[in-house]
């Protein structure tokens, strides 16, 4: 692909760089007479000048000095802003260093300008040109279809076109197929992170279950335990020791009960002494 649009590219930029010389082939004859009556009659000093100038941005470019040579065809197109020649070669100068945005705006330009339908389908042609450097193949296209409306015979124009609707074509089925696979890979990551869950879920319940007969036991063996200590009784009394007690008991309430009728001051009755 390559080879064919710089092939083509190079035609016209050949036959337009050759304007300046009078020597141009895809413009009309009346221009190519003009502009050879200005060179053999010498001309105004500007178009002199012109002409100096597009014949050293040519040399330029040939060389491949293409950002000179940009800068010859901008001196040219300061002094004649109509020049279609000068803004053909500046556009084709901004392609070659890759400045596409700024070689298609020149060459957009030019179509305009040119009256010449071989130059409009030419800068047209390499409008497409531009667009498919960028990979823009729907651009491309109607660029092509462009060069075909005034050149319909232009086999380049249909190849670059027929390349360009194949790699959109490309494009397409590459995007759906990235958009299908983006929605797989979704909905596998969905899959994959609830069988996770799940196995977690599960793991859970494991560990719960395994959990609950050791909780279980703990608490049994945690009754047996307090079942097996022994139990506080209370110490049973002999019948003897029982007496003892309550023979006791009753001395005490004898002593409390005197001592009461003491503090008392109750009478002592005596007894007569006959």
């Amino acid at each position: 692909m390559a080879l064919l649009l710089n092939g083509l590219m190079t035609q016209w930029l050949n036959n337009s760089m050759a304007a300046a010389c009078g020597q141009l082939r895809n413009f009309s004859l009346k221009t190519v007479s003009y502009l050879l009556i200005i060179m053999l009659t010498g001309g105004s000093a500007a178009n002199a000048q012109i002409n100096s100038y597009l014949t050293q941005g040519n040399q330029l470019y040939d060389q491949q000095n293409y950002k000179e040579a940009a800068a010859d065809y901008a001196k040219a197109l300061a002094k004649d802003p109509t020049n279609t020649a000068g803004m053909f070669n500046l556009g084709n100068s901004y392609y070659q260093q890759k400045q596409y945005d700024s070689s298609r705006k020149i060459m957009e330009a030019t179509a305009k300008m040119s009256k010449d339908k071989n130059g409009q389908a030419a800068a047209n042609y390499n409008i497409g040109n531009s667009y498919m450097a960028q990979r823009k193949w729907d651009d491309a296209i109607n660029a092509y279809k462009e060069t075909l409306r005034r050149n319909p015979q232009d086999p380049d124009a249909k190849y670059n076109m027929s390349y360009a609707r194949e790699m959109a074509k490309k494009e397409q089925q590459q995007n759906k197929d990235n958009k299908d696979k983006n929605k797989q890979d979704k909905k596998d990551q969905k899959k994959d992170q609830q069988k996770q869950d799940k196995k977690d879920q599960d793991k859970d319940k494991k560990d719960k279950d395994q959990q609950q007969p050791q909780d279980n036991k703990d608490q049994k063996d945690d009754k047996d335990k307090d079942q097996q200590q022994p139990q506080s009784q209370p110490s049973k009394l002999s019948q003897q020791q029982a007496e003892q007690l309550l023979n006791a008991l009753q001395q005490e309430e004898k002593k409390l009960q005197d001592k009461m009728k003491k503090e008392k001051g109750v009478p002592v009755k005596m007894q007569k002494d006959w």
